[in-house]
């Protein structure tokens, strides 16, 4: 008998009819003789609407309410569920995150976990039952207070109580068959990946693929957790995210394993930067005191005659108020000469672990866009991941010409969007 945890996100659990389909597949995991812990989101676009109602009110809602407000969307979900398992004659109990002892650090809507403690949890499946957890929440360590964990907080839910329990798998429902080697809401020709490294996911997550959040995979990592990353839709095998690819396996030749793209950044440049020892560390350390995360950073070759610089970097959209906010402040003391805000960027990310040891890839990468009109605004780089920015509306049509550059399309429609708005 093994313990599965098994999480499915809003798509999934969209409507009643939803809500029936996950307990039929629930309960048949139960029923092969597994222990069965179930992390569930809000269902459909209720997070949104909620956001929504929230910014009706009061056009800067305070966190700890807001946090109260949005955990009311995965508590709905994870009550219908277990009343729905509860139908089809098996044992199912209801967990919020608190619960469920998720404790998290007091940041709210975007708080970490520092621990999880699933004594309730344990409890609940030694005694046959099925546990339902309210994913995205837990309580803080300090306030005690709800918080929650940001978006794709579920994911990172689910792969902490996971590692917690010692369970045998970490199974990720959505509403696409598995890990492509694109979006194939946006490159029809994508393929599915039968497995992704750690580093590998790691990378397609924070370069905008948004099939998994990158702090599940953090932890998935640390605690060489498998994930099977699957459609609640169909029975088909899904993408296994694990420590390195199975001896003899397809990818393991693979040059590139995925391409991802993201339009949620923005960039800021700071013109005329003094390039002096220290200004660089000032800027940035006013950023990390907001909790801002920086994705890229260029900084030009500064003028022999001005002594001045420029510093470019990108952001998530959502911080871009803030930061021009705190960079404006620091005008004075820096003595950078003026700031431009730019949220009509994209980012294009190649992955795979096959670069290392495959040159050329950069030139394929870049002709690859050259041809299909592409201009190269920025350019950053790790062991295994090439990105770059260049203009949003570009984004989709530069995607498609590098997946077919690296000869990642597939003979014949492989993605299936089973449901989902995309909002």
């Amino acid at each position: 008998m093994g313990l599965i945890v098994q999480k499915f996100g809003g798509s999934s659990v969209a409507d009643a009819e939803g809500m029936k389909r996950v307990a039929n597949r629930i309960v048949a995991a139960k029923r092969d003789g597994n222990q069965v812990v179930v992390v569930v989101s809000a269902m459909g676009d209720t997070t949104d609407e909620l956001i929504d109602l929230a910014n009706a009110v009061t056009p800067i809602p305070q966190g700890r309410e807001l946090d109260m407000l949005l955990t009311a969307g995965e508590r709905i979900s994870m009550a219908l569920l277990a009343m729905a398992i509860n139908n089809l004659g098996f044992e199912a109990l209801s967990f919020t995150g608190s619960q469920a002892g998720v404790i998290t650090y007091s940041v709210h809507g975007k708080a970490r976990s520092i621990d999880v403690t699933p004594g309730r949890i344990r409890e609940a499946i030694d005694s046959g039952a099925i546990a339902i957890v309210a994913g995205f929440q837990g309580i803080s360590q300090d306030t005690k207070d709800v918080t929650t964990l940001g978006r794709g907080g579920s994911d990172t839910t689910a792969v902490a109580l996971a590692a917690a329990l010692d369970a045998d798998v970490c199974e990720i429902y959505t509403d696409v068959d598995g890990v492509f080697s694109a979006d194939p809401r946006a490159v029809p020709a994508a393929r599915k990946l039968k497995t992704v490294t750690y580093d590998e996911m790691l990378e397609l997550a924070a370069s905008g693929a948004k099939v998994l959040h990158l702090r599940c995979v953090e932890y998935a990592r640390r605690y060489n957790l498998p994930i099977h990353v699957r459609s609640s839709f169909s029975t088909n095998e899904g993408t296994w995210v694990v420590k390195d690819h199975p001896e003899g396996g397809a990818m393991e030749q693979a040059i590139i394993s995925g391409i991802a793209h993201d339009k949620s950044e923005a960039k800021i440049t700071i013109v005329g930067v003094p390039d002096r020892t220290g200004v660089a560390a000032r800027i940035f350390q006013a950023i990390a005191d907001a909790d801002i995360n920086i994705d890229m950073i260029v900084q030009n070759v500064s003028a022999a005659a001005t002594g001045l610089t420029d510093i470019s970097f990108t952001l998530p959209k959502a911080e871009g108020a803030a930061a021009t906010a705190i960079l404006q402040k620091l005008q004075g003391e820096v003595g950078f000469a003026s700031i431009q805000y730019d949220d009509q960027i994209g980012k294009l990310s190649l992955v795979g672990a096959g670069m290392r040891s495959h040159p050329g890839v950069t030139a394929t990468f870049f002709g690859a866009l050259s041809d299909a009109g592409v201009n190269i605004e920025m350019i950053s780089t790790s062991e295994i991941r090439i990105s770059i920015i260049c203009r949003q509306a570009d984004l989709e049509r530069g995607a498609k010409a590098a997946h077919t550059a690296f000869e990642l399309d597939a003979d014949q429609n492989e993605a299936v969007v089973y449901g989902g708005t995309g909002r």
